[in-house]
C-alpha cells in the first residue's frame, strides 16, 4: 500500500508554511516535494490543510482494564486518533495495575489487538501502587515498559522514590511523577484559594506538589536518573524546576492544556466538570505555567486525558473522580487561545505536541522526514466549531470547555502510513 498526500502545507524549520507532497509506501515517508507525480494506491488531498508530525501524548488513562465503564483501549485511542494524536503513553492506575510481566504481556496483546495508533504502556513503580514494595524494573522493562509511574499517587518515601530511581536509571529508563504530599492534601477536592474559600470546601495547597518535586529533583541528581513531573501546576513548582535544570538535574516537565487555559477563576460554581488533580490553581500560578512553557522549564504538553462515568461526575464537588477528557479538544483550544492570539507561534506549538516530547523520551517519533514513520495529521487551521462532548468518540464526556468556540480542527490522522480516523472528506 503506498499513498501520496497531495497539496498540503508543512512548517519549515523557521516557522514557515511551504507546499509540499509527501509521498508514504510501507509505512515510511519516501519522498518530500512539491509537485510529485508519483502513482499511489491512495491519494489524499490537503489542499489548504497543514499536514503536521502526528501528536504524542505522554499522559493519558485508556482505563482497560478494570474500568472499561469509563473508556477502553479501543474508545480511547479512536479519541486520540480524532485529536491528531498518534502516540500516547497510557497510565498504569488500571486494575489490575501493570506491574508484573504477566500484566503487561496481557496489556500488550490487548492493545496490539484493539488499539488504533500507538500506544506506549506505562508500567507502576510499586507493586499494585501501594508505594510499599518495587516492582520487577528489569522484567517490566523486558516485557516493553514505557516507564515508571505510580500515577494517581504520589510515592511517600523518599527511600522508596531513591531506590525506584537507582534501578531505573541502572536500566537507562525514566522516573515519571505524580508529586502528591499525602499529609497535605487535607481531603481538597479543589485548590486552597478564593474559590475553596468561597465555597466552604477544603482546598488542596500549592506546597502538595511542590515539596514532593523539590525532594525528588534532588533524589534524581543523588541517583543521576531522568526525572519527569506530571501535569505541572504551581508557580513554585515552576521554580523548583527551573532551578533543578540549571542545576544540571535530569529534569523534565509537562503541562496540561487545561492548566494552561484555566484557573481557579474560571470554575462556574460546583461544576464537577472543573474538578481535576492537580486542581486548576491560581492566577499567578497560570500565568508562571504560560512563562515556564515558553522560557523551556516546562518541556511539554500532555492532556492527563481521564475519562469518567456521567454518574461518577453527577456524585459532586467532594466525592465525584478528578479528571477530565482532553484528547479531541488540545490542538484546537490551544491553536485558538495560544497561536491565534499571538503567545504561541505554530511552530511553538506543534512541537510542544510532537518533537519535543519525542526528544525527551528518546523516541523516533515526531518528525516529518524521509525515512520516518508516517504518522501524521492533517489540520484545518480556518475550520471554526463549537466543542461538542457529544460528538467525542471518548466514552468520557467529562469536559469544562463544553460550548467552546475552537479554530484548528484534525480532519485526518495517519499511523504507520495508514488512515486511523478521516473525517472523510479528503481522501481521492
Amino acid at each position: 500500500m503506498n499513498t501520496l498526500i497531495k497539496n498540503g502545507q508543512l512548517l519549515t524549520n523557521k516557522g514557515d508554511l511551504k507546499a509540499a507532497d509527501i509521498y508514504i509506501e510501507a509505512g515510511k515517508i519516501i519522498e518530500i516535494g512539491e509537485g510529485l507525480t508519483r502513482e499511489a494506491d491512495e491519494i489524499i488531498d490537503a489542499n489548504g490543510l497543514l499536514v503536521s508530525p502526528g501528536f504524542l501524548d505522554l499522559h493519558i488513562h485508556l482505563r482497560e482494564p478494570g474500568g472499561e465503564k469509563k473508556e477502553t483501549i479501543a474508545t480511547g485511542t479512536a479519541a486520540a486518533a480524532r485529536g491528531g494524536f498518534t502516540t500516547v503513553a497510557a497510565m498504569p492506575n488500571t486494575r489490575p495495575v501493570p506491574d508484573t510481566r504477566e500484566q503487561l504481556d496481557w496489556l500488550n496483546k490487548r492493545i496490539e489487538e484493539t488499539a488504533s495508533v500507538r500506544v506506549l504502556p506505562y508500567a507502576s513503580i510499586t507493586i499494585r501502587e501501594l508505594g510499599e514494595e518495587l516492582t520487577d524494573f528489569q522484567a517490566l522493562k523486558e516485557a516493553g515498559a514505557f516507564a515508571f509511574t505510580d500515577d494517581g499517587v504520589g510515592v511517600q518515601s523518599a527511600a522508596m522514590m531513591l531506590q525506584a530511581m537507582k534501578k531505573a536509571a541502572e536500566l537507562d529508563m525514566a522516573i515519571v511523577a505524580h508529586c502528591e504530599e499525602n499529609t497535605l492534601i487535607n481531603k481538597g477536592s479543589v485548590h486552597e484559594g478564593t474559590f475553596s474559600i468561597r465555597n466552604g470546601l477544603n482546598g488542596i495547597p500549592s506546597v502538595c506538589e511542590s515539596v514532593h518535586i523539590a525532594r525528588d529533583v534532588l533524589l534524581a541528581e543523588a541517583a543521576n536518573c531522568h526525572y519527569h513531573v506530571c501535569h505541572i501546576s504551581t508557580k513554585e513548582s515552576v521554580r523548583v524546576v527551573r532551578d533543578a535544570k540549571r542545576a544540571g538535574i535530569k529534569v523534565t516537565a509537562e503541562v496540561t492544556p487545561h492548566h494552561l487555559l484555566l484557573c481557579e477563576d474560571d470554575i462556574p460554581g460546583l461544576d464537577t466538570n472543573y474538578k481535576m488533580n492537580p486542581p486548576l490553581r491560581g492566577k499567578a500560578d497560570r500565568a508562571a505555567l504560560i512563562e515556564g512553557i515558553l522560557d523551556g522549564t516546562i518541556d511539554i504538553i500532555a492532556t492527563d486525558h481521564a475519562p469518567h462515568t456521567e454518574e461518577e461526575k453527577a456524585e459532586g464537588m467532594k466525592l465525584a473522580p478528578f479528571g477530565i477528557v482532553g484528547l479531541e479538544t488540545a490542538f484546537p483550544l490551544l491553536y485558538t487561545h495560544f497561536v491565534e492570539k499571538g503567545l504561541f507561534t505554530l511552530k511553538q506549538l506543534v512541537d510542544f505536541l510532537t518533537l519535543k516530547p519525542a526528544e525527551v523520551f528518546n523516541l523516533s517519533s515526531g518528525k516529518l522526514e524521509i525515512g520516518a514513520e508516517a504518522d501524521i495529521v492533517l489540520i484545518d487551521l480556518n475550520r471554526s466549531e463549537k466543542i461538542n462532548p457529544e460528538q467525542f468518540l471518548s466514552k468520557g464526556k467529562n469536559s469544562p470547555f463544553d460550548g467552546w468556540e475552537c479554530k484548528g480542527w484534525p480532519v485526518l490522522t495517519m499511523v504507520n502510513g495508514k488512515i486511523a480516523w478521516s473525517e472523510g472528506r479528503v481522501t481521492a
